[in-house]
């Protein structure tokens, strides 16, 4: 794809919609793989609409016709940060502060929210979630399971909590 794709991208920048479509059909999987793992869940396909929008809009720009894939990540990553600060969604709570987030908010609530938010991740992050706090498996466990290295379950366990989290605080918060 590497050599049409460079002909692609000159097709596009010079105004050919078939061009442009090809690229983003192309690219869609990637950026929607971006997308979940780095994004609020209920943010993705914003994050990834508004990508393409911007690469469409600037693709004239592209000077570096082999980095497409690598501008569109970058431009998902930005606009995944925005929105981001745009919703505030405030996960950087002291302990004290999510124990009294919890204990304010009703039980039932709190259990289907909780529901959906496990629901909402990516299955690689639910099934790190499932492994440690649900079977209560150790790090070292989940990973000889897994067949991967420790670093990499703890920065995916920490990602999957962190995913559920946003999603409690901006359901919840929502809703009251």
């Amino acid at each position: 794809m590497k050599a049409d794709a460079s002909l692609l991208i000159r097709a596009a920048q010079t105004g050919d919609p078939a061009a442009l479509e090809q690229l983003i059909a192309h690219c869609y999987p990637d950026l929607r793989r971006y997308a979940q793992k780095h994004c609020h869940a209920s943010h993705a396909e914003d994050a990834i609409q508004e990508t393409l929008l911007i690469a469409t809009r600037n693709i004239h720009s592209l000077r570096q016709l082999h980095s497409w894939l690598a501008w569109m990540v970058t431009i998902l990553k930005r606009q995944c940060h925005y929105l981001f600060r745009k919703f505030n969604i405030d996960i950087h709570l002291t302990d004290a502060e999510w124990s009294e987030f919890i204990a304010e908010t009703p039980a039932p609530t709190l259990k289907l929210e909780l529901i959906a938010a496990l629901e909402s991740l990516p299955s690689h992050y639910l099934e790190i979630i499932l492994l440690r706090d649900f079977e209560e498996l150790s790090i070292a466990e989940i990973a000889e399971q897994l067949h991967e290295k420790i670093p990499a379950i703890k920065s995916r366990l920490h990602r999957a909590r962190t995913l559920v989290r946003e999603y409690l605080l901006s359901e919840i918060s929502l809703t009251n």
